[in-house]
């Protein structure tokens, strides 16, 4: 049994989670919750970066990042599933990559305002942030990824970080995104897995 160590509200274990719903990989892999900012020692046995999502093999050895993860996963399902070959193959790397710098940018946006009492958090440092994301959103807005099936990486990591940015900021990025508000409703109607790993608030 491998085992994914990971927390709800992780927009990147939650890409994991999806991808194991969509490549039915869901009864060969135990999620084990996992704190990266409380001193886990076993995942700092597991990984020492001690960041989540991680994934143990039977073997013990263990994978990080969920772009690694992710590909491993399709590798295991038979190859070629969420993972494009071919023509379609870094359309879909080049969308994972645009959706995992929202997630970040949103995440350290969160933890400026989480570790830091707020008359030394750095503003422009926030900014900074915010402007990634808004960039991003607007030109996914002007040009929404078309959808196939099953969905790729692509697909998985921007309908988490849309929902990350539900949970974190409120889902303000809605105002003004009706496209990608759609593309979003398509994928959770396509995809059980989604509404399955929303965290709570």
């Amino acid at each position: 049994m491998l085992i994914l160590r990971s927390a709800a509200p992780s927009p990147f274990g939650r890409k994991v989670k999806i991808a194991m719903g969509i490549l039915e990989l869901d009864d060969r892999i135990e999620i084990k919750p996992a704190d990266s900012n409380a001193g886990d020692e076993e995942l700092f046995h597991q990984n020492p970066l001690g960041k989540i999502p991680t994934l143990i093999l039977e073997d013990g050895s263990s994978l990080f990042d969920s772009r690694v993860i992710l590909e491993y996963l399709d590798d295991l399902a038979g190859g070629g599933k969420i993972m494009p070959k071919g023509e379609g193959r870094f359309a879909a790397l080049r969308l994972q990559a645009l959706a995992d710098g929202m997630m970040d940018a949103s995440i350290l946006q969160i933890y400026e305002k989480r570790f830091r009492p707020e008359e030394i958090q750095y503003r422009p440092w926030l900014d900074r942030q915010a402007a990634k994301v808004t960039r991003a959103l607007a030109e996914l807005e002007n040009e929404p990824p078309i959808m196939g099936k099953p969905p790729h990486v692509g697909h998985i990591a921007l309908a988490c970080a849309l929902g990350y940015l539900d949970l974190r900021f409120d889902g303000h990025w809605r105002d003004g995104h009706p496209k990608l508000v759609g593309w979003l409703d398509a994928f959770a109607n396509t995809v059980p897995a989604f509404e399955a790993t929303t965290p709570a608030g």
